[in-house]
């Protein structure tokens, strides 16, 4: 619901979907930059990485159908209420380290707000027979949600310290309740509230001694900012990403992490304190109850640091550092069933971003779009994450696929651009695990087709990388799809239904024929030379259709070598390339 402004004056579902894939990209954009600023609990350089990769995976698992979950009942299924309830529970199953779980509880205390809004006769000027049909958040809304997500933050944390990303969020939502207590409306909060996170991101540095020494701010409280600069930027109606994130830290990566992380070897940058719990330990509880959670926590205490045990009702998602990892868990078999445990040595995790090229045979996972690519993929012995539009490759879905290929190092072949930062950011975590894992950037099946014609598994992942990237980058590529209403394009105006061809993301022309159309984008991938044509058609092409576009190609070009290939793509009925 917009006003005259443009500016919306409650945030309904499609505008709070909209709030978490914002907040999605942001999180991919500065990814690299918080695993940067990382220095506290512990200077594992990974909050970015985590942060993203908890919410991607919840994003992911939150679009499955899945049972009805508490706050998601009947009559709010596809409503505000209902997409949170259904996130925030997504959110604690996928939660990553520290970072991860405290923003789980976030998101948490956003949604049993929302819920509790949704469901309270007369809120926001409801009456006793509208509960819960006017789904949206105003003004006042959104502070309750901010206040309620502090407080469960900061619940979380059995040792709250200030100058990390609970000082961000509480400072955020004073600024809300007391412009909400002034009859603010949804944007008011909203900017007010992310000042006031700004404020309190740059207070950090200065909070902590750690940071202090780093020259930095707290890496979650980053996270946070990102988070409500997102909110903003929904209810202004911006597009996200036209402005900078509003915090202290303008350094680039590079000398970020000189600063946070001084020194070239691990025994020479004091980055661990003397006696520090040397081990991550995170597992899901469940069948369990509060009274024995409570045991747990306390016992999870006594044992280290960093003690996280949130959730409740079915589930509990437990984060403790540690130096005994078996009491650890021998706690939660103790307090009810511990599963999907994982352990992280910070030592091994800092040795594999700094060790050289593993040995032995590299390995290959690559993202297609139909299964006619994942076939030809497979041939060629990699690992395939099906990828395609409107359903793209989580960065949770490209780990799995990293861990699966059964070796220490790995190459990721994204083809298609919106899916690089997901791969970015799953290389970066799977380094965790101390596998080296480097990233092809392949823009279209095409130069992921011709950046796996070099690769050579018994060569160095360097070397290997070095050559795929050369090939995918003296591959041109082009595709034909149908446009899906009026637009104005570089070649002039279509309209719904017209085909349209592409060269490397740009329009060329415009038609209505496929055959033509496809014939024309050849060409101009052609126009610059060229010994290869791959025509990959897609899901209902008629079957003589590459046959039509390799003619008209070979026409003009008597030596040139065609590969047709039966991609299975939806969306593009046509997918070139030129090498």
């Amino acid at each position: 619901m917009s006003g005259d402004n443009g500016r919306l004056e409650r945030l309904d579902a499609h505008a709070a979907r909209r709030w978490a894939l914002a907040t999605r990209s942001a999180f991919a954009a500065h990814r690299a930059e918080m695993d940067d600023l990382n220095v506290f609990p512990v200077p594992d350089g990974d909050t970015g990485t985590n942060l993203y990769i908890t919410l991607d995976s919840a994003l992911e698992a939150a679009r499955e159908p899945g049972p009805v979950l508490p706050g998601s009942g009947p009559g709010v299924e596809g409503t505000l209420a209902g997409d949170a309830a259904t996130l925030a529970r997504a959110t604690l199953l996928a939660a990553r380290g520290n970072s991860g779980v405290i923003l789980s509880q976030l998101v948490r205390g956003l949604s049993e707000v929302i819920g509790e809004s949704a469901t309270s006769p007369g809120h926001a000027g409801q009456g006793a027979d509208d509960v819960g049909r006017l789904d949206g958040m105003d003004g006042p809304t959104l502070a309750r949600a901010l206040r309620r997500a502090s407080d469960l933050a900061y619940a979380s944390v059995t040792r709250p310290v200030q100058g990390t990303i609970l000082s961000v969020a509480a400072a955020a939502a004073d600024a809300a309740e007391l412009a909400a207590a002034t009859g603010a409306d949804l944007s008011t909060v909203a900017h007010v509230s992310l000042s006031a996170a700004g404020v309190a991101l740059a207070a950090t540095t200065a909070q902590l001694p750690v940071l202090a020494r780093a020259g930095v701010v707290d890496a979650g409280g980053m996270g946070y900012v990102l988070v409500l600069e997102a909110l903003e930027q929904v209810i202004a109606g911006e597009p996200s990403g036209d402005r900078g994130p509003l915090h202290q830290a303008n350094l680039s990566p590079g000398a970020l992490r000189a600063a946070a992380h001084p020194g070239n070897e691990l025994g020479d940058r004091g980055r661990y304190e003397p006696g520090a719990p040397a081990y991550e330990v995170m597992y899901l509880l469940s069948d369990s109850d509060d009274e024995a959670v409570a045991r747990l926590r306390a016992r999870l205490d006594e044992l280290g640091d960093c003690v996280l045990v949130v959730g409740g009702a079915d589930l509990w998602n437990v984060h403790v550092h540690v130096n005994d990892v078996g009491a650890a868990i021998q706690a939660g078999i103790q307090a009810g069933r511990p599963h999907r445990i994982a352990v992280t040595h910070f030592g091994d995790q800092q040795r594999a971003r700094t060790s050289g090229s593993s040995r032995g045979p590299v390995a290959v996972v690559a993202c297609a779009a139909g299964e006619g690519l994942a076939e030809v993929f497979r041939a060629a012995g990699a690992v395939t994450v099906f990828n395609g539009p409107g359903r793209r490759a989580s960065a949770g879905q490209l780990l799995d696929a990293i861990g699966s290929a059964g070796s220490r190092c790995v190459i990721v072949l994204p083809n298609e651009k919106d899916t690089l930062l997901a791969a970015e950011a799953a290389a970066t975590a799977a380094a965790e695990a101390g596998l080296e894992v480097h990233v092809v950037r392949s823009r279209s099946a095409v130069q992921g087709i011709a950046a796996l014609a070099v690769f050579e598994p018994t060569a160095s992942g360097r070397n290997n990388l070095i050559a795929m990237t050369g090939a995918a980058t003296a591959t041109r590529y082009g595709a034909v799809s149908v446009a899906g209403k009026e637009s104005l394009t570089s070649v002039g105006r279509c309209q719904r239904g017209d085909i349209v061809g592409v060269v490397d993301g740009d329009v060329v022309v415009v038609g209505k024929d496929v055959a033509q159309v496809g014939a024309q984008v050849a060409a101009c991938l052609l126009a610059g030379g060229g010994e290869l044509l791959t025509v990959i058609s897609g899901a209902g092409s008629r079957p003589e259709l590459p046959a039509l576009v390799a003619d008209a190609a070979r026409a003009g070009h008597g030596d040139l070598e065609v590969a047709i290939i039966d991609g299975g793509q939806a969306t593009y009925p046509l997918l070139l390339g030129v090498e």
